[in-house]
C-alpha cells in the first residue's frame, strides 16, 4: 500500500544506501593500535636514521682531526728536518768554560746552531736558531728563537721577538746528539752535546703528545759535520772524521 507522496521502495533503499555507506566509512578508517603501531615504526625508524647519523659524523669527525694531526706532524717534521739539515759550523758565541767558538750546543731540552734563512722569510743571512722546550698553559711547547749572527756573535734584536711556537698540546719534547765514537765509527746517542766547536753527525727529535701518543722519530743528518769530537763524558780529544 502506498501512502500518499511515501514511496516505501524509495525508503528501502535508502536505508541499504546507509548501510552500505558505513561500512565502507569504517573500513576506510584506521583503529588506534593501526595508528599507535604505525607511530612506533616511525619512532623506530627515526631513531635508526639518527644513530647512523651521528655515527657517520663521528666518523668524519675523527678521521678529520686524524688528518690535521698527520699534517701538522708532517709541517713539524719537515720545517725541522730542514733547518737542522742547514747547520753550518759557523760560530754565534764564545764558549765560556773551555773557551772555544761555540758552533753548536746540545741539551735534552734546547738546541742552538747556525744556518742560513731564506730571503722570503725576510731575514736573509746566518742566523742563531735556538730551538727549546717551553712551558704553554700547563703543556709542553716547542719554540724557535732566531737571532742575526754577525762577526761570531748573536746580535739580540732590540725590542727582542718573542719565540716562535712551532708545535704546542704536547706531553714531551727532547733532543738527542750523536757523534763519533772513539774508535771512529759511530758513537752512543747522547742527552747532551758538549762539543760545542763542532757539530754532531745526528740529531734526534722526539715528541709526545698530550694525549701520549708518540711521533714518528726525526733523525736529522748534519751535512756540514765535518769534524766531530767524540760524545763520551769527559773525553777532550777531537775525533777528525
Amino acid at each position: 500500500m502506498k501512502m500518499h507522496g511515501f514511496d516505501p521502495a524509495i525508503t528501502h533503499g535508502a536505508r541499504t544506501f546507509s548501510r552500505c555507506g558505513g561500512g565502507a566509512a569504517r573500513t576506510a578508517g584506521f583503529t588506534l593500535i593501526e595508528v599507535l603501531l604505525a607511530t612506533a615504526l616511525l619512532a623506530t625508524a627515526l631513531a635508526l636514521a639518527f644513530a647512523t647519523l651521528s655515527a657517520a659524523t663521528r666518523t668524519a669527525g675523527r678521521g678529520e682531526a686524524l688528518a690535521q694531526r698527520s699534517e701538522r706532524e708532517r709541517a713539524v717534521a719537515g720545517f725541522l728536518r730542514k733547518r737542522l739539515a742547514a747547520a753550518r759550523p759557523v760560530a754565534f758565541g764564545m764558549d765560556e768554560e773551555t773557551g772555544e767558538s761555540a758552533r753548536f750546543s746540545g741539551e735534552p731540552d734546547r738546541l742552538r746552531f747556525v744556518a742560513d734563512l731564506p730571503d722570503y722569510l725576510g731575514r736573509g743571512g746566518p742566523y742563531l736558531h735556538e730551538l727549546a722546550v717551553a712551558d704553554a698553559e700547563g703543556q709542553t711547547a716547542l719554540t724557535l728563537d732566531l737571532q742575526l749572527v754577525l762577526a761570531g756573535q748573536a746580535i739580540a734584536e732590540d725590542p727582542p721577538r718573542p719565540p716562535e711556537v712551532l708545535v704546542e698540546g704536547l706531553r714531551e719534547a727532547t733532543f738527542r746528539y750523536r757523534g763519533l765514537g772513539a774508535e771512529g765509527g759511530l758513537g752512543e746517542w747522547q742527552e747532551r752535546w758538549t762539543s760545542v766547536a763542532q757539530l754532531p753527525l745526528l740529531v734526534e727529535v722526539s715528541l709526545t703528545d698530550a694525549d701520549g701518543r708518540k711521533w714518528a722519530p726525526l733523525v736529522v743528518a748534519l751535512p756540514m759535520a765535518s769534524n766531530v769530537a767524540s760524545p763520551a763524558v769527559g773525553e777532550s780529544e777531537m775525533v777528525t772524521r
